[in-house]
């Protein structure tokens, strides 16, 4: 074990340091190990933004505890099991030899390490086995990710068993946030100004901070949108364009239709994302494309379709498989172009090299499309820009957007008018709770139950996100744009990017092409559309409000008047559309 070694560590595991960085510790890192050193802590959480070098962090950290004798053993925690091969991999440049095969059966690792790397999910299996080892030395715990301790009651509870006697603990996370109120274990919550207890960092090196500081990618979002038409489960057949406000079951439906793997929208969005790996792999030759998908199926349908595109078949990486380690570690040497993936790589796995992404999967958390950005923001060297593609919906929109946000775990939720803090901190209803899981999955993982047929979808370039500015939104941005687009130079930096992304704002603004999306049509045509759109709306309204159909087709004709819907005229139709929409939003 070598100090020394540790200091010299590349920040980026396994490829070499970002620009500026080799040879010696990022500031960032360097700080946070002068803060722990000073004051010394049993437990210290250190936020860090994906990319930046949590791992080279705790491992120098590791180094300085065992060589002042303040710890002999090392036990790692992290999401996967891929993800301990990664660790020992790194302990050992440094010195450390951490046994990643160690299971719950083994009770005690080999004399030739020294510690272990189990998942949480081990730990959870038998927490007691764990107890007994770190009380057996004196054990410093690195939880990696450690927001997975408040996945569920039992793994927290499990981590409390495992390491309470544990004499250091250092806690690891990019994403702090959470989508529920589940406490993660050993971190501290402090009250802010609202009396909502939050996580409450001893160090944090955010996104922001670190695209500054050049350690980590700046990221150009490619929105897609287009027209998308699906049958729910009343029968009904809704048309609508991905991109377009409507309300949260329409997007779902126009969402679920755009990653049909039998429509054209996910063909075309893969092949321009392969245009942009190409134009990038010109500056950049070793550069990767990643896919991650809903389900597994989907993943071997995406597969199938970039294979047709590209000549060649793409690393599937599919968390169930065996060999799923080692195929992502043969894919992170190589110069394939992609993998497709369902989570199994979403969060920790490094693969400096993937540069482009395709955002084909309907988990809408902020921590999943966090972890999943940063897959692509390991900057190796200056000018490196990464490219994610995301289908137009505004939820993804948002959390793109806010990417450069620092945001902390909330235990609480915010008191209703008339309620204390105090009242609010410690009310647990489940109701409550359990509604917004409902939501979170309705809008989130799209479940399909049966009755949902996606039955035709196009897909159509949208605008560009970078820096939290919108380009090319609200203008018809012609296929030739698009391409200059897909052809910006892979390797630019952020000022560069942002010049030219203006000019070609510039170029549309003169062109005064705004966006229309009432394209001349046969009239026929055009009402025919409008009575499925309100057709849909009243079905989803139906089921919400549970009155039948032909109340809520009757209550919007005595409210806007005219006839009946087969005799009813395009503006007629339009009225009733948009009324029904505020009845949606309460403005009944």
């Amino acid at each position: 074990m070598s100090t020394s070694a540790a200091e010299h560590l590349s920040p980026a595991f396994p490829e070499r340091a970002a620009w500026g960085t080799a040879g010696k510790l990022r500031a960032w890192q360097a700080g946070a190990l002068q803060r722990y050193l000073e004051t010394n802590p049993r437990d210290f959480l250190a936020v860090a933004t994906p990319g930046a070098g949590k791992t080279t962090f705790a491992l120098r950290l590791a180094t300085e505890l065992l060589g002042r004798g303040i710890v002999d053993s090392v036990t790692i925690v992290a999401p996967t099991e891929h993800l301990k091969t990664q660790w020992a991999d790194a302990a050992a440049r440094v010195g450390i030899q951490i046994d990643p095969k160690f299971t719950n059966r083994q009770v005690d690792e080999a004399s030739d390490y020294h510690g272990v790397a189990l998942t949480y999910q081990g730990v959870a299996s038998n927490p007691e086995v764990h107890r007994i080892r770190t009380l057996r030395t004196r054990t410093l715990v690195i939880l990696d990710e450690v927001h997975h301790g408040g996945d569920n009651k039992s793994w927290g509870d499990a981590l409390r068993v495992a390491f309470e006697g544990a004499t250091r603990r250092v806690c690891l996370t990019g994403t702090p946030f959470r989508s529920d109120t589940s406490p993660i274990p050993f971190v501290r919550y402090e009250h802010d100004a609202a009396g909502i207890r939050r996580s409450a960092s001893d160090y944090a090196y955010g996104y922001a901070e670190a695209l500054a500081d050049g350690v980590v990618r700046p990221v150009l979002f490619l929105a897609y949108g287009g027209n998308m038409r699906w049958r729910t489960r009343a029968g009904d057949e809704i048309a609508a364009r991905l991109g377009t406000p409507m309300t949260k079951d329409a997007v779902a439906g126009a969402w679920r239709t755009a990653l049909d793997p039998n429509g054209a929208w996910i063909p075309s969005v893969l092949q321009a994302a392969d245009k942009r790996l190409s134009e990038v792999r010109r500056h950049v030759p070793d550069a990767g494309g990643l896919v991650i998908a809903s389900n597994q199926t989907a993943a071997r349908a995406y597969a199938r379709t970039l294979e047709a595109i590209t000549g060649s078949k793409p690393t599937v990486v599919l968390s169930d498989d065996l060999g799923a380690s080692s195929r992502i570690e043969d894919f992170a040497k190589s110069d394939e172009r992609w993998m497709v993936a369902v989570r199994m790589v979403s969060e920790g796995v490094d693969v400096p090299r993937l540069c482009v992404g395709v955002y084909a999967t309907s988990t809408s958390t902020p921590l999943f499309f966090a972890q999943a950005v940063g897959r692509f923001v390991r900057a190796r060297k200056r000018g490196e820009t990464a490219s994610v593609f995301l289908p137009t919906v505004p939820i993804i929109l948002e959390h793109a957007a806010r990417l450069e946000e620092q945001r902390d775990h909330a235990l609480d939720r915010p008191s209703r008018p008339g309620e204390s803090p105090e009242d609010a901190m410690w009310s647990e209803e489940e109701g409550l709770l359990t509604a917004a899981n409902r939501e979170e999955k309705a809008s989130g993982d799209l479940l399909d139950d049966g009755s949902f047929e996606a039955l035709e979808s196009e897909a159509e370039f949208d605008h560009v996100l970078f820096d939290a500015e919108q380009f090319g939104m609200g203008f018809e941005v012609s296929t030739e744009d698009e391409q200059e687009y897909l052809g910006l130079p892979g390797l630019l930096e952020p000022d560069q990017v942002s010049k030219l992304l203006r000019q070609r704002q510039d170029k549309l603004v003169k062109s005064g092409r705004k966006r229309r999306d009432d394209e001349p049509v046969a009239a026929h045509r055009a009402l025919a559309n409008q009575r499925k759109e309100l057709n849909g709306l009243v079905a989803q309204y139906a089921r919400k409000s549970g009155q039948p159909h032909a109340v809520i087709h009757n209550d919007l004709r005595q409210q806007c008047g005219g006839p009946t819907l087969d005799r009813a005229s395009s503006e007629q139709v339009s009225a009733r559309i948009e009324l029904i929409r505020r009845w949606f939003v309460g403005r009944r």
